[in-house]
C-alpha cells in the first residue's frame, strides 16, 4: 500500500490526490480507462472491417490482420511487459504505454495503405500491451487487502464494458464520420487517461533488477515467429494455395520455432511458459477449453458483421449494435457464473457455458437472407450469454488446480491461451469464409448471395466444432471446488 511518504521529494503524483483517505480509489479509476481502452480497441475493429475491406479494395484475408496484428502483439509481449514493469517500475510503463497507444491511434486513423495501417495496429497494440500488463498489479499494490478483490473485479468490469460496448460505438463513429473514427475517438480520451496516470499513478519503490537477467527473451522471440507463421500460413492459404510452396514454408517454419521453442522452455531457468505445469490436469485442460471458448467468440464476433452488411445490407451502424447482444450477454452473467462456481465447483457451470454457446453458434449455421432479425440476435446473446457462464468457473478452475507459488506464473498463461484463441478464432473464421466464397469462383468483395450465405454456413460450422470441442473436454474433465485465491480468479475472468 502507498502511504503519503511514499511521494516525498516527487512532484508527481500530486498531492491532492496523494493525501487522500481513498487515494486507491483514484488509482482504480485511473487504470480503469486504460482497461477499457485497451479492451474497445480490440473489439470496436470488428464492425469496421467490411469497409476497410472497400476502402482498400483488399480480400478479407488481408483486412484480418488489421486484427490480427494487435492481437497478436498482445499474445508475444504481454508477458515481456510485465516482467518490464518490474524492473523499470509500473507507472513509467503505463504513461509510456498510454502515449505509445494515443501514437498508434493517430497513426492507423492517418494510415493511407493498408499495409501501414496494420504496421500501426503493431504499434498501438505495443502501448495496449503495456497498458494490460501491468493494470492488476498497480491496483494490487495501491489498494488495501481487505478491498483488493473488489478493486481488481472492477478493473475486470471495465475490461468487460470495453468489449461490450466496442461494436456499438464502431458503428456509430463509422456511421457518422467514417472508419478512421474509431481511431482518432482515441486521442483525446488517451490524453486524458495519460495526463491522469502522471498525476496519480503511485511511485514505485521496490524494483527486482534481476529480473532483467532472468527473462526469457528467447523463448519471447521464438513463440512470436511460431505465432506469425503459423496463422500466415492460415491466413494466406486461400490466396496462395494450401498446397504452395510458401503456405508448406509457414506450417514448417512453425513446427520448427515451436520445437526451438519447446526446448527453449525446458531448459530457461525463467520460462516464459513453464512446461511443468502441464503436469495438472485441470491446468491443461482448463487453458485448452479457454483458447477454444475465446476462438468460438472472436469467429463469430468478426465474422458477423459481413453478414449483416454484406447479406442484410445494413449500415455499419446497425451492424455494430446488432452485433452487441454477445458481449452484452457476456458480461451479464459472469459475475452470476463465478458465484455459481464458488458454490458448486466449475465442472457444471463450464459444461452448461459451453453447452449453451455452441447451440448458440449451431443457430447461425440456419441463417439465409431471410432470417429474422430476432433470431439472430438471440442465437448472438445465447453465444455470449454461454461465454459469460462458462468463463470464470473455467479461469477458477484453472487458478484453483495451480500451486499458489505458481498463480502469476499461470495467470500469465491463461490470458496468453486466451489471446491466442482469439488470433485463432480470427483466422480460423476468415479462411473457412473466403475459401468456401472461391469454390463458387467468387471472392468475398463480388460474391452474390447465395456463395456469401454458403460461405457463412460453413464457417458456423468450422467454428461450432470448436465449440463441440471444449463441450466434451469440460463434460469429462475433473472438478474443482473453489479457487486458490478469489482475487486471483478475478484477475483472468474477462
Amino acid at each position: 500500500m502507498t502511504d503519503n511518504a511514499t511521494h516525498a521529494g516527487h512532484s508527481l503524483p500530486l498531492k491532492f490526490f496523494t493525501n487522500r483517505p481513498n487515494y486507491h480509489w483514484y488509482v482504480v479509476a485511473t487504470v480503469c480507462i486504460g482497461a477499457f481502452m485497451a479492451a474497445l480497441d480490440g473489439s470496436i475493429i470488428t464492425v469496421a472491417l467490411p469497409t476497410i475491406d472497400r476502402e482498400f479494395n483488399v480480400n478479407v484475408s488481408a483486412s484480418a490482420w488489421v486484427a490480427l496484428a494487435y492481437l497478436l502483439t498482445l499474445t508475444a509481449l504481454l508477458a515481456m511487459f510485465g516482467r518490464i514493469a518490474d524492473i523499470v517500475g509500473r507507472r513509467p510503463l503505463y504513461t509510456i504505454g498510454f502515449t505509445i497507444f494515443i501514437i498508434g491511434s493517430a497513426l492507423c486513423g492517418a494510415a493511407p495503405t493498408l499495409g501501414l495501417l496494420i504496421g500501426f495496429r503493431v504499434l498501438q497494440g505495443i502501448g495496449a500491451t503495456m497498458l494490460q500488463a501491468n493494470s492488476v498489479a498497480i491496483v494490487t499494490a495501491a489498494v488495501p487487502e481487505k478491498v483488493r478483490g473488489k478493486a481488481i473485479g472492477i478493473q475486470g468490469s471495465a475490461l468487460a464494458v470495453g468489449l461490450s460496448l466496442g461494436p456499438a460505438i464502431g458503428g456509430l463513429l463509422i456511421g457518422l464520420f467514417g472508419w478512421r473514427s474509431i481511431f482518432y475517438v482515441n486521442v483525446p480520451v488517451g490524453i486524458i487517461g495519460t495526463t491522469l496516470a502522471a498525476m496519480i499513478l503511485p511511485i514505485d519503490l521496490h524494483k527486482d533488477a534481476s529480473a532483467k537477467s532472468n527473462f526469457d527473451y528467447i523463448g519471447a522471440l521464438l513463440l512470436a515467429i511460431t505465432l506469425i507463421a503459423f496463422l500466415l500460413g492460415l491466413n494466406q492459404g486461400n490466396d496462395d494455395g494450401w498446397g504452395s510452396p510458401t503456405i508448406i514454408g509457414y506450417f514448417i517454419s512453425t513446427a520448427v520455432f515451436a520445437i526451438l521453442f519447446y526446448f527453449q522452455e525446458r531448459r530457461h531457468p525463467a520460462p516464459l511458459i513453464d512446461l511443468s505445469l502441464f503436469k495438472i490436469e485441470q491446468l491443461t485442460w482448463g487453458n485448452i477449453t479457454g483458447a477454444l471458448s475465446y476462438g468460438v467468440m472472436y469467429g463469430v464476433l468478426y465474422i458477423v458483421p459481413y453478414f449483416f452488411e454484406d447479406v442484410l445490407r445494413k449500415p455499419s451502424s446497425s451492424s455494430g449494435l446488432l452485433t452487441t447482444p454477445l458481449p452484452i450477454g457476456m458480461m451479464l452473467l459472469a459475475p452470476i457464473a463465478g458465484k455459481i462456481a464458488d458454490k458448486l465447483g466449475s465442472k457444471l457451470p463450464t459444461v452448461a457455458g459451453m453447452g449453451i454457446a455452441t447451440l448458440g453458434t449451431i443457430a447461425l449455421i440456419f441463417v439465409n437472407a431471410n432470417t429474422n432479425l430476432l433470431y439472430l440476435i438471440f442465437a448472438l446473446f445465447f453465444v455470449g450469454v454461454g461465454m459469460g457462464i462458462f468463463t470464470p468457473p473455467n479461469n477458477s478452475s484453472v487458478m484453483g488446480s495451480t500451486p499458489r507459488n505458481r498463480l502469476g506464473v499461470s495467470s500469465g498463461m491463461l490470458n496468453m491461451s486466451r489471446s491466442l484463441g482469439q488470433s485463432l478464432g480470427i483466422a480460423y473464421a476468415f479462411a473457412i469464409f473466403q475459401g468456401v466464397i472461391l469454390l463458387y469462383h467468387f471472392t468475398p468483395k463480388n460474391a452474390p448471395v447465395g456463395p456469401l450465405i454458403a460461405g457463412f454456413k460453413w464457417t458456423f460450422i468450422g467454428v461450432s466444432i470448436f465449440g463441440v470441442a471444449a463441450l466434451f473436454i469440460s463434460l469429462f474433465r475433473g472438478n474443482v471446488a473453489k479457487v486458490a485465491l478469489p482475487e486471483e480468479a478475478k484477475i483472468v475472468e474477462v
